[in-house]
Formats: C-alpha cells, sequence, structure tokens
C-alpha cells in the first residue's frame, strides 16, 4: 500500500466464506482516500472466515481474513519442524479470531447480535465504548451501502449526541415505521419530481466534496494573478517534441517545463513548502518537494497523483514521471502511495479552456497554482530600437494560497518567481 498509508476501508469483498482462491487472485477491493485497489492472495486455498466487512476501517498489518492451505511435509524433521511452525500460527491466527469475536459479540454491556441490522465489529467496538445502547444504534441512519452504519456515521452520531432529539426505537431494539402525516406519501427517498432526476453521488465525489468544504473552512483563500509571455517556451517544444519523443520516448507536453519551473520557485521560496499543524500553532517545513498533479480520471473526477522530490529531475525525468502518472491516473491504475506526501499542487485549467481559475487549496498544503489556457495574443514588444506590437504567447498564472501563514508579498513574490523561469526559458536548450 506505500509507506506513507496507514490505514484503507474495505469497500468490497470479491471472494466468499467457501469459495476456492488461487494466488494472486482479487479477494477483495480496498479505498484510501481517492484510490481504489484490489488485493489479491498470497498463496492458493479456500476461505475460511472474513473478519472484516464492506465500509470497516482496517489499520495497515491487520488480519483481515483467513485462507486455509493444503501442503505436504517429507520427512520426520520437516514435519518436526512444520508442527511447530503450523502450531504458531495457529495460536497467532486463534488470538485474532478471538480479538474479532469480542469486538463483533461484544460480550461486555449491550449484545448488539440482537439486532436486526447489520453491523460491522468496528462500529459495534465504537458503541460498546461510548456507551451506546441498542436502540440508540438501531435509530442511527446510515450511509453505507444498504444503508449499513459506517464507522463516520457512528462517528458523527457521538459528536452530535444529545443535541438532537433522538429518533424512536422498539422496545426490541428494532426501528420503528416514521409516523407520516395525512397524505403524505410512505417513502423513504427522494423521488424525482417532474423530469427532475435525483444521482446518488459516488463515494469519490462525497469525499472530494467534503475535502474541498473542509478546505475552505480552514485556509483563508487569497489569490495573485499574473500574466506570463511563453513564446520561447511554445516555440521551444514545437522545434523539439518529435526528436524528443524518437529519443526519450516520452511525449513532450508543456506540463513537465511548468513542474521544473515551480520546483525551481519552491527552492528560492521554501517557506510555501510548508503545512500547518491541526490547531494550527505551528509551521511544518517540509524537507522534500513533492509536486502534486491534477490530472483527470474516466469518470470526470479529478485526482492529484504526487511526483516526489520533483526538484531532482532535470526535464527528461519530470516528462517521464509527469506521462507515467498521468497514464495510470487514466487507467485506474494509480496505487495509493502515488497520491500520499504531496507538499505543493499544480492544476491545469486550461486543459479545459479555462484561461485562469481560483482553484481550492489541497490541504494539508498552503498553496496551489492553476495554468491557465496559452493563447496567442497582440502584445507590446520592448526593443533597443523601441516599442512594437507583435504576436506572442501567453497565459496567465494563478496562485491561491493560505493567508494565515502566506502573506500577500510571499504569495506574490513566489508567482513571479515561476513566471521569470517560464519567461527566461532558453529558447537554445538542448535535449
Amino acid at each position: 500500500m506505500g509507506e506513507s498509508v496507514a490505514e484503507a476501508t474495505i469497500t468490497s469483498w470479491l471472494k466468499e466464506v467457501g469459495d476456492t482462491i488461487e494466488m494472486d487472485e482479487p479477494v477483495l477491493e480496498i479505498a484510501t482516500d481517492k484510490v481504489d485497489s484490489e488485493v489479491p492472495s498470497e498463496v492458493d486455498g479456500k476461505l475460511v472466515e472474513k473478519l472484516f466487512e464492506a465500509d470497516d476501517v482496517v489499520k495497515v498489518g491487520q488480519t483481515i481474513a483467513i485462507i486455509e492451505t493444503e501442503g505436504e511435509v517429507e520427512g520426520a524433521d520437516g514435519e518436526e519442524n512444520a508442527d511447530e511452525e503450523v502450531a504458531a500460527v495457529a495460536a497467532e491466527v486463534e488470538e485474532t479470531v478471538q480479538a474479532a469475536q469480542t469486538t463483533a459479540s461484544g460480550d461486555v454491556g449491550e449484545d448488539y447480535s440482537d439486532s436486526s441490522r447489520f453491523y460491522s465489529p468496528l462500529v459495534k467496538n465504537i458503541a460498546k465504548e461510548e456507551g451506546i445502547s441498542l436502540s440508540e444504534l438501531d435509530s442511527i441512519e446510515g450511509t453505507g451501502k444498504e444503508g449499513r452504519v459506517t464507522k463516520n456515521d457512528i462517528l458523527d452520531y457521538v459528536e452530535n449526541r444529545g443535541k438532537q432529539p433522538q429518533k424512536a426505537a422498539s422496545s426490541q431494539g428494532k426501528p420503528e415505521s416514521k409516523t407520516m402525516a395525512a397524505g403524505a406519501p410512505a417513502q423513504s427517498q427522494p423521488v424525482a419530481s417532474g423530469e427532475d432526476e435525483i444521482i446518488e453521488m459516488s463515494r469519490m465525489g462525497k469525499m472530494i466534496a467534503h475535502h474541498m468544504v473542509e478546505s475552505v473552512q480552514k485556509s483563508a483563500h487569497v489569490q495573485s494573478f499574473i500574466e506570463v509571455d511563453v513564446t520561447n517556451i511554445w516555440n521551444w517544444r514545437n522545434k523539439h517534441k518529435s526528436e524528443f519523443q524518437k529519443k526519450e520516448g516520452e511525449k513532450l507536453t508543456f506540463t513537465p517545463i511548468f513542474m521544473e519551473a515551480v520546483a525551481k520557485a519552491i527552492r528560492d521560496f521554501p517557506m510555501i513548502n510548508i503545512s500547518v499543524n491541526e490547531d494550527a500553532t505551528k509551521v511544518i517545513k517540509k524537507k522534500n518537494i513533492n509536486l502534486g498533479m491534477a490530472a483527470a480520471l474516466p469518470d470526470g473526477n479529478l485526482i492529484v497523483p504526487v511526483i516526489k522530490n520533483a526538484d531532482r529531475l532535470n526535464l527528461v525525468g519530470m516528462a517521464k514521471a509527469v506521462n507515467d502518472l498521468a497514464e495510470r491516473a487514466r487507467q485506474n491504475k494509480l496505487k495509493p502511495d502515488d497520491i500520499q506526501g504531496g507538499t505543493y499542487t499544480v492544476t491545469n485549467v486550461g486543459t479545459f479552456g479555462s484561461i485562469m481559475g481560483t482553484p481550492i487549496i489541497n490541504q494539508p498544503q498552503v498553496g496551489i497554482l492553476a495554468l491557465g489556457a496559452i493563447r496567442k495574443v497582440p502584445a507590446v514588444i520592448e526593443t533597443p530600437d523601441g516599442d512594437f506590437i507583435g504576436i506572442r504567447y501567453k497565459m496567465f498564472l494563478s496562485h491561491s494560497y493560505d493567508h494565515r501563514v502566506v502573506n500577500g508579498a510571499l504569495g506574490g513574490q513566489f508567482v513571479q518567481r515561476v513566471a521569470q523561469y517560464l519567461e527566461g526559458f532558453d529558447k537554445d536548450r538542448e535535449i
């Protein structure tokens, strides 16, 4: 899953108890932040027990299932060693199973197994620790698959407990049907009216919406804009893109050139490469420059894979990193670690025809740069012989930054430095 990933959510099981599994065959699907991944089996065997259910959050390193395997051992010494190894493994598995069963059954306090609803071991454990009764638990509306109560549902309930009236529940612990006003339709979900269509947001869509609102509520967003003449870059790329692809086997887009300039500017202004701790009392200055690169997914959502140590890459290395991440994003083949550890983000709004934008900061970072569309425009050109009007290729850079820790001078100087690197691009540069 990657060194920086600590936990993941089980989204669905691809195998059921009793199913035969081959080595490297996917057993379940997991999600972490915005990346979905399949977890393959490391052995041939039969699935005999699942220790977690869909929507459960699991820490890296936890046992999630037990697979029964078969094998033969030759020789007395081999049998004795194998027996000892099997006994040790069996003891470890037994401890895991007992712990899971204890959590699931809630042997202290409420017996949540009496409910007609399904609750994951994690949800039951939280309910037990918070002293939530079975009737209370049954009253919580679930947002998971088929109305299941997820970790977030029960944590939200605990946070708001006592602030709102509890829904009525029967003495058997089963939710009672709602009392409807006379003439009101008995329905549990919104129904399309007329030509309107109600569409359920995807899991990723919900997460993106949550992150965006959280970012706006947390950071004081300020923007600085600057127009850049990229004529030298435009002409240089057109001249060398065919040669570059033939020599390096990579397409030469504008993105790696822009990323190179951003990485250089961050090196000049390291206080852009920071984050703020949870209680907003300390600034964390990042050692590495890891550039996030917003990329489009097939479903229209955006994801931000990260180019690690971007300031250490030359243009060829940057192009390879950009193309690799963009291609794997399009194919939904990004790994969880590919989107972790970013320290600054760049998004290309010009891809969609926008000349500028005001992007929302990708938490916990403090800045994000939007690249506008490159336009061919008339411009005043200064020369030793005087000024004249000429055709130039220009674009806008839009820098959003967190005004809690980045003042206007730093925010403006940083984007100005990016512009200087772009305008000073060496038109005679060799590949």
